[in-house]
């Protein structure tokens, strides 16, 4: 039997993935949380093959747990699931330490077998995904803007386009003020916006938010 322990903050997915999950006959519902400090918290009590993790999770993002999930105790295997296909995302999450990446829209017999396939040590990238990765990903000049940004680029970026100020995603990242604005400077640079909303368009327009 397949322990695992569900994060995503939706409960009509939550409970969509509940019933999938149970329906397959070889995997348990160890444990569900809605944000990330609960998912931590559960997962220090609850012993589980897999972590099937929302990318947008409330409290940190799916790609901020990944470590912390990963420096826990016998740590599960984390397979991300997001409603974006964007590939940049996606080898971010692989390189963090994730196991696999789904995308929402999956066909569910897909996401059993990728639960399947983490759950034995292995890897699993959505399909349609693949390919791109191997053609995009690896090749510098076909590759979009943000894959230039550092993690903790990234990680400012992210908090900005969804409307955070310098002094919240200071406390959030618990670093100072003054290096959100410096990494903010950097990002904007690599990404040729000259404001916030330039940023926001370009979240939107590489389907990020």
């Amino acid at each position: 039997m397949i322990d695992v322990v569900i994060a995503e903050d939706h409960k009509i997915v939550r409970e969509g993935l509940k019933q999938l999950l149970t329906l397959a006959g070889d995997i348990r519902i160890a444990g569900e949380a809605t944000h990330a400090a609960q998912l931590l918290e559960i997962l220090r009590k609850t012993p589980c093959a897999v972590v099937l993790l929302d990318i947008s999770m409330p409290g940190a993002n799916g790609l901020e747990s990944i470590a912390r999930i990963r420096a826990l105790p016998m740590a599960p295997a984390v397979l991300m699931l997001s409603m974006h296909d964007e590939v940049e995302i996606a080898a971010r999450a692989l390189k963090t330490g994730a196991a696999g990446y789904c995308t929402k829209d999956s066909d569910p017999a897909l996401l059993l077998t990728a639960i399947r396939k983490v759950a034995g040590g292995g890897r699993y990238i959505d399909p349609h995904l693949a390919d791109r990765m191997v053609f995009e990903v690896g090749l510098t000049d076909s590759r979009p803007a943000h894959a230039q940004l550092s993690e903790r680029e990234y990680q400012v970026f992210e908090r900005l386009v969804r409307g955070a100020n310098i002094n919240e995603i200071a406390q959030q990242l618990a670093i100072s003020a003054k290096t959100v604005s410096t990494h903010k400077v950097r990002l904007m640079q690599k990404l040729q916006a000259h404001s916030v909303a330039d940023m926001v368009r370009y979240a939107i327009d590489h389907k990020l938010i």
